[in-house]
């Protein structure tokens, strides 16, 4: 079992749900359209992108009606706005590598607003390829402590439905899978009896960097600035986000 420090960002990111829920509700519901239409089926049990996308929408409550009029809109007549993935480079405070990804339909906006929030934030924007392979896409699936199995049983449970580790995070669960595998063993985890509380595809650093308070501070403020725009979907970065630095933080 290893230890990691993605949870401890997380939390901060859902902390700010209640000030942010429109604009995420909105991000969330465009995920879900995008996956749907590109996998040309609107059943998640034959489209795995949109069953990822429902996956990570119901662990930020997005209302059930709201989800199923994502996947509507992908096979109206109309069918929405044309978006497009695209991905951003570059370093924040420290040196810290920062990984975003958008969906737009205006390159040209969203890259405006991706620069804008690094200069902001004492950062830089880098060229394609400047960090991506300082990270690795893996499937996590969180679990809650609280009324989970203990460590051994949820071991045992996460190694036959096909996962490649489980993670100790404060007060859930990380089981860690193959991009390709996180489906099958959300799936079996759930048929074991485990309350699985988000299942998505993320971006790890390959190796976490140990910075201060201070830079980790610098580098979540510039993950806020990204955050708020609205092409932005999702930002990782390659901090090592100790407990002490997490508990000064308040993560």
């Amino acid at each position: 079992m290893s230890g990691h420090s993605k949870w401890a960002t997380t939390k901060h990111r859902k902390g700010a749900v209640d000030a942010k829920r429109s604009k995420l509700f909105s991000k969330l519901s465009k995920v879900i359209t995008v996956a749907a239409k590109t996998g040309g089926d609107p059943k998640p049990e034959n489209n795995a992108s949109l069953a990822a996308a429902i996956e990570k929408a119901r662990s930020y409550s997005l209302p059930k009606d709201k989800i199923q009029s994502a996947i509507d809109k992908a096979f109206s007549s109309a069918g929405g706005a044309n978006y497009e993935e695209v991905i951003y480079e570059g370093y924040g405070s420290g040196g810290i590598a920062v990984y975003v990804e958008a969906l737009t339909d205006n390159r040209n906006r969203t890259a405006a607003d991706v620069r804008a929030a690094f200069t902001r934030a004492g950062g830089a924007l880098g060229a394609t390829g400047s960090v991506a392979f300082q990270f690795e896409r893996r499937g996590e699936i969180v679990i809650d402590k609280e009324g989970a199995p203990n460590e051994e049983e949820l071991l045992t449970a996460v190694m036959e439905a096909g996962g490649e580790d489980l993670e100790d995070n404060d007060d859930v669960f990380v089981v860690v899978t193959g991009p390709n595998e996180l489906d099958a063993v959300t799936k079996g985890l759930k048929d074991a009896g485990v309350n699985v509380v988000e299942a998505e595809l993320v971006m790890r650093p390959k190796v976490p960097v140990t910075v201060t308070t201070e830079t980790a501070k610098k580098v979540l403020r510039l993950i806020d600035n990204l955050e708020d725009s609205d092409d932005v979907q999702d930002v990782y970065h390659n901090m090592d986000i100790t407990e002490e630095i997490a508990a000064a933080l308040d993560l």
